[in-house]
């Protein structure tokens, strides 16, 4: 099969591998969408010689790239329980494996294992922009069969992420939440804060993202480079605050924006990596009640229930997607991806 990898240095190569086969208890996916993640340009970056994740590498040699799949089983290990899926499903993957048997693996959290060294599927192990991919038959996630094989790779990582933070803000339709930064995973958690019944507010520097973020259901945008959004948001909510937020900027000026825009009681959830945060305790937090939480990713249970959501509120998942391509369109498709002026790109294949 074909495989997209990442020497460094901002290049792409396709290789060849042999197809991949079960073990006992694996999965073998035909991969039919294969979505693009901002995470990959750490990969698609770094120095040619250094290693694509600072964790034990599970693999030798050039590692597959990518972690957001979608496809159909093909082949399954003999020890797999039927419960897990069958030859022909349609299936998204959790793209995290751990140790399988600790209660945070049993109980879908994968990613939070602390028993073994995580898998990170297109990290420290072979991930999905492939033709075939094979994983624990575990972390297979069902696919609604109303929703498509792109839909499924974008609710694998970005999407999924902002619905897995919405989750935790238990956020309501009488509610109004402020939404910082609308890249991938801001636009994802505006079209699904909207289908919730809830009042958005969007922010973003860039006026493209905020034109999208009006697409996909916004009430409001605000562009912090022109007005100050803790003030343009009071003014929003008549002098109140908003109930919610969710950071999905990753930077430090959005973080404290995102505190300081919220009413007494109000909660945050930080969804953006990397970074750190300073804030004055007494009068951002304490003094207002003020929750602030994270929100890594999400469990196979959350991925199932927002695939459920999207299908069940039709929701347009596809439409996070500005760009699609075929494996071997994978060079031009970084060097794009890369610069950061569009949106998400997909391979399907």
């Amino acid at each position: 099969m074909r495989a997209i990898t990442f020497p460094g240095d901002r290049q792409v190569e396709i290789i060849e591998m042999p197809d991949p086969t079960p073990g006992p208890l694996d999965a073998v996916i035909e991969i039919k969408a294969s979505g693009m993640c901002g995470s990959d340009l750490i990969y698609y970056r770094r120095p040619v010689g250094t290693p694509m994740s600072e964790k034990f590498q599970y693999q030798s040699g050039p590692l597959i790239a990518g972690h957001e799949p979608c496809g159909v089983i093909v082949a399954l290990g003999s020890a797999v329980p039927e419960s897990f899926g069958r030859v022909g499903d349609r299936v998204m993957v959790h793209h995290y494996s751990g140790c399988s048997a600790c209660s945070l693996c049993r109980s879908g959290w994968q990613q939070l294992c602390q028993e073994a060294p995580s898998r990170t599927y297109g990290n420290n192990d072979h991930g999905c922009h492939a033709h075939y991919f094979k994983v624990p038959a575990m972390t297979l996630v069902p696919l609604p069969d109303t929703l498509s094989f792109a839909a499924g790779a974008a609710i694998s990582c970005g999407t999924g992420t902002a619905y897995g933070a919405l989750r935790r803000l238990a956020l309501s339709g009488n509610e109004t939440i402020a939404i910082f930064g609308q890249g991938p995973v801001g636009l994802a958690g505006t079209q699904l804060a909207r289908a919730m019944g809830a009042r958005v507010i969007a922010l973003d520097i860039n006026a493209d993202r905020l034109r999208r973020a009006i697409e996909f259901g916004a009430d409001h945008v605000i562009n912090p480079a022109q007005d100050d959004p803790v003030s343009a948001i009071k003014d929003l909510t008549r002098g109140y605050g908003a109930d919610s937020s969710m950071d999905s900027s990753g930077s430090g000026p959005g973080r404290i924006a995102a505190i300081r825009c919220l009413k007494v009681w109000g909660k945050t959830c930080f969804v953006g990596e990397g970074g750190e945060l300073k804030v004055d305790v007494s009068p951002d937090l304490l003094r207002r009640q003020i929750t602030v939480m994270g929100s890594w990713t999400f469990s196979t249970i959350i991925q199932a229930e927002c695939a459920q959501f999207i299908a069940d509120k039709k929701v347009d998942a596809d439409a996070v997607f500005t760009d699609y391509w075929q494996l071997d369109q994978a060079e031009e498709a970084y060097r794009l991806f890369d610069k950061q002026t569009t949106g998400k790109g997909v391979f399907l294949i």
